[in-house]
């Protein structure tokens, strides 16, 4: 009896030792997105819309989807370096990935028309 409950305690021990997968990738936009702040310079622009890039065309994680409020900064970005087509399909993408965005996105959206 005593090894039962042993190796019950033992397995639940090691069972909340895993590690869990995060629920998206990140990649390095955290390093890249302070850096594009901080510099706002041509090399710090393009290494964040390369970030994006990543984080859009491989999605990873446990949801396989591209975080939330991602497709709208990358459009953001888009906007600012007067690429303003690509800017408003990722605006517009954004809504269709996260319909709770709609009211922010769309006054973005008159704002630029």
């Amino acid at each position: 009896m005593k090894k039962l409950i042993f190796t019950c305690i033992s397995v639940l021990f090691l069972a909340s030792c895993s590690v869990q997968e995060p629920l998206y990738n990140w990649d390095k936009y955290e390093t890249n997105s302070y850096n594009y702040l901080k510099k706002s310079d041509d090399a710090s622009t393009q290494k964040l819309i390369e970030t994006y890039q990543k984080m859009i065309d491989k999605p990873y994680g446990s949801r396989k989807v591209v975080p939330p409020g991602i497709y709208a900064d990358y459009g953001y970005v888009l906007l600012q370096a007067n690429k303003t087509q690509e800017g408003k399909k990722m605006l517009q993408k954004e809504v269709e990935m996260y319909p709770e965005s709609k009211v922010f996105i769309d006054r973005i959206l008159k704002m630029l028309e």
